[in-house]
C-alpha cells in the first residue's frame, strides 16, 4: 500500500476516474441498446401492421391461400424468423414453419400473458411495448416476438361471407418473430467502442492527474521536506522556494521561512548568551578554585593551631627535663673538672639531655612537615608510618582529654600512592573529631585500624570511637562545607569537607557509620592503583554545599 501523499492522491483520483468512466460507459451502452431495441420493436410493429394490411384484401375475399402465400413470401426476407396466425381460441391457423399448423397455444404462457392476464376478459388493445417479447432459442439466439391483434372490423363483420358476430372484437393474433442478431452485433461493437473510449479517457485523465499531482503537490511537498531536514541539520541559511504552486502551499512556505529566520536569530542569541555564560563560568570557576584553596589552607591553619597548643605542652616536658638535667650537670661540674667518681653519672645525664633534645627536634620536624604548603605530590608511601607520625602529634592532647588511643595496623601493608602531608591532615581531622566526640562522656577510646580490602586492590584506614555519635538528620550533612554541630567559636565546619575533597582527589571513598550514643566509624578507602583526578580539592560551590561525589552514608 503506498505511503506517500502524492501516491495516495494519484491512486484515489485514478480510481474515481475509472469508476466514473466505467459507470458512464455502462449507462451509455444500456441507453444505446435500449434505443436500438425500441427501434426494432417499432420496426416489428410496423412490419406486423404491414403484413396485416397486405393480406386484408385476401382475407376479405376469404382467399386464405393468397394471404398465406404473401406471409410466406415476407417470411423469406432476412431477419424474419417466423410468422404465425392464431385464432381467438389459441389454435395455430398458419405458420411459416412446417408442422406447427393446428397446434393449440396455452393462453397462460408468457407469450399470451400480455392479453390474457385476466381470466375473465382479455385485453383488446395492448400497448406496443407490451406486445413485444424478447426470448432466446435453444442455441442462444435472441428473438423479438411482436404480437398484433387482428380486429373484427365492421367491413368484415357486415360481410355476407363471414359469420363473425359484432361481439367478437378480436378475431385472432398475428405473431411475427425477428432475429436480434444484428442488434446484438451492433451492441457488442458499441461496447468495444465504449471500452476503448473509456480506456483512452482513463489513460488521459490518469496522466493529467499524475502530472498535476507531481507539479502542484508532490514537488512542493518534497521541497518542504528537504527544507525541514535542512532545519533539523541546523542549516538555516537556505530558504525554501516553490514556483507555480497553490496559495495554501505558498502560505505554508512563507510561514516556514519565517520560522526558519526566527530560529536562526534565536540560535544566534543563544550562541552569544552561551559565550557570555562560558566566560562568566570560567571567571567564577577561577574564583571558586582560589576560594577552595584558601579554605583548604585555612583549615590546615586551624588544625595547626590546635596542634600548636598540644605540641606546646608536649615540648614543655622534654624542655623542662633538659633544664633540670642541665642544672644537675652544672652542679656536678667543678672548677677543676668532673670528679672522677661522678663521670658515669655525668654521662648518664648528658645522654638524657641528648634524648630529650632529639625528642623536641622530632616533634618540631613533624609539625613543620604537616604545616608546609606544597602542591599535592603523589608517591608510594607507608600508610602505617604516616599514622604513627600523626598520632605522635596528638598524643599529649589525647592524654589531657582522658581518651585512650588504640591501634591495629596491618603488617606488610603495600605502599599507597598518596600525598603524605594530605593523608596526615585526613587522619588528624578524624582523630581530633573522635577525641571531641568522646569528651562528653568524660573518657573514651579512639581506635585506628588499617587493613587490605578483600579484593586486594584497596587499603582501608578505619577510625572509630565510642563517643556520642551523629544523629540521623545530621549524618547526610557532615561533609557539607560550613556545616558543624560544635558550639559557636569551636569550629567552622570545613574539616570533613576538606577531608572528603582530599580523599576524592586520591580516587578514594569515605564511608560513615554512626549510632547516636554508641559511636562513629569512618572508613577511608585508598586505591593501590593511582587514579587521575584534578589537582585541586574538588569541593563544589560554597552556596551549593555539596561534595563532588556523595560519600557513602548508611
Amino acid at each position: 500500500m503506498p505511503r506517500r501523499l502524492a501516491q495516495k492522491l494519484i491512486l484515489s483520483l485514478t480510481v474515481i476516474v475509472v469508476l466514473i468512466a466505467a459507470v458512464a460507459g455502462l449507462i451509455n451502452v444500456r441507453n444505446q441498446e435500449s434505443q436500438l431495441l425500441n427501434s426494432m420493436i417499432l420496426g416489428a410493429d410496423q412490419l406486423s401492421r404491414g403484413i396485416a394490411s397486405s393480406t386484408w384484401e385476401a382475407m376479405m375475399a376469404d382467399n386464405r391461400q393468397s394471404a398465406y402465400s404473401v406471409m410466406q413470401t415476407i417470411a423469406l426476407k432476412q431477419g424474419i424468423d417466423r410468422i404465425r396466425i392464431y385464432n381467438r381460441d389459441g389454435r395455430t391457423m398458419f405458420s411459416t414453419v412446417p408442422g406447427e399448423a393446428n397446434l393449440r397455444v396455452d393462453k397462460n404462457s408468457d407469450a399470451c400473458a400480455v392479453c390474457h392476464a385476466s381470466a375473465t376478459t382479455p385485453r383488446e388493445k395492448p400497448s406496443t411495448t407490451s406486445r413485444a417479447r424478447v426470448w432466446r432459442t435453444a442455441n442462444g439466439t435472441r428473438i423479438l416476438s411482436m404480437l398484433t391483434p387482428i380486429y373484427n372490423e365492421p367491413s368484415c363483420s357486415d360481410a355476407a361471407c363471414h359469420a363473425h358476430p359484432k361481439t367478437n372484437k378480436v378475431l385472432g393474433v398475428l405473431d411475427v418473430d425477428m432475429h436480434l442478431t444484428p442488434v446484438d452485433e451492433l451492441v457488442a461493437s458499441m461496447k468495444i467502442q465504449v471500452l476503448v473510449v473509456t480506456g483512452i479517457q482513463i489513460v488521459l485523465a490518469s496522466g493529467f492527474i499524475i502530472v498535476f499531482t507531481r507539479k502542484f503537490v508532490s514537488n512542493p511537498i518534497r521541497k518542504l521536506i528537504e527544507g525541514t531536514k535542512q532545519v533539523s541539520a541546523m542549516n538555516l541559511d537556505r530558504p525554501i522556494e516553490i514556483l507555480h504552486s497553490s496559495e495554501e502551499l505558498d502560505a505554508l512556505v512563507l510561514s516556514f521561512n519565517g520560522m526558519r529566520e526566527r530560529l536562526a536569530e534565536a540560535i544566534d542569541e543563544i550562541r552569544g548568551f552561551n559565550e557570555k555564560l562560558e566566560a562568566t563560568v570560567e571567571e567564577r570557576t577561577a574564583q571558586l578554585k582560589a576560594a577552595h584553596q584558601k579554605l583548604f589552607h585555612t583549615d590546615r591553619l586551624a588544625s595547626l593551631g590546635q596542634l600548636s597548643a598540644s605540641v606546646a605542652h608536649e615540648i614543655n616536658n622534654p624542655v623542662a627535663g633538659v633544664l633540670n638535667l642541665s642544672m644537675l650537670l652544672q652542679r656536678i661540674l667543678k672548677d677543676d673538672g668532673i670528679p672522677p667518681g661522678r663521670i658515669q653519672e655525668f654521662r648518664k645525664y648528658l645522654t638524657q639531655v641528648i634524648q630529650e633534645t632529639s625528642r623536641v627536634g622530632r616533634i618540631v620536624s613533624d609539625l613543620l612537615a604537616f604545616s608546609r604548603r606544597s602542591k599535592p605530590q603523589r608517591a608510594p608511601a607507608d600508610l602505617n608510618r604516616i599514622i604513627g607520625v600523626t598520632l605522635s602529634l596528638t598524643e599529649h592532647k589525647m592524654k589531657m582529654a582522658n581518651v585512650a588511643m588504640e591501634t591495629a595496623l596491618a603488617p606488610s601493608l603495600p605502599p599507597v600512592p598518596c600525598d603524605s602531608s594530605q593523608m596526615q591532615q585526613v587522619l588528624l581531622n578524624l582523630v581530633m573529631n573522635a577525641c571531641e566526640a568522646t569528651q562528653s562522656k568524660g573518657s573514651g577510646t579512639v581506635r585506628v585500624e588499617t587493613r587490605l580490602s578483600s579484593a586486594g586492590d584497596t587499603v582501608l584506614m578505619i577510625v572509630s570511637d565510642n563517643g556520642e555519635g551523629i544523629s540521623t538528620e545530621n549524618l547526610a550533612k557532615i561533609f557539607d562545607p560550613f556545616f558543624t554541630t560544635k558550639p559557636e567559636g569551636k569550629g567552622v565546619g570545613l574539616g570533613l569537607a576538606v577531608l572528603y575533597g582530599i580523599v576524592d582527589a586520591h580516587g578514594g571513598e569515605v564511608e560513615v557509620k554512626s549510632q547516636p550514643g554508641e559511636g562513629t566509624t569512618f572508613t577511608v578507602s585508598l586505591p593501590l592503583a593511582a587514579v587521575e583526578r584534578p589537582a585541586e580539592i574538588p569541593l563544589l560551590a560554597l552556596r551549593e554545599g555539596e561534595p563532588a561525589r556523595e560519600p557513602s552514608v548508611p
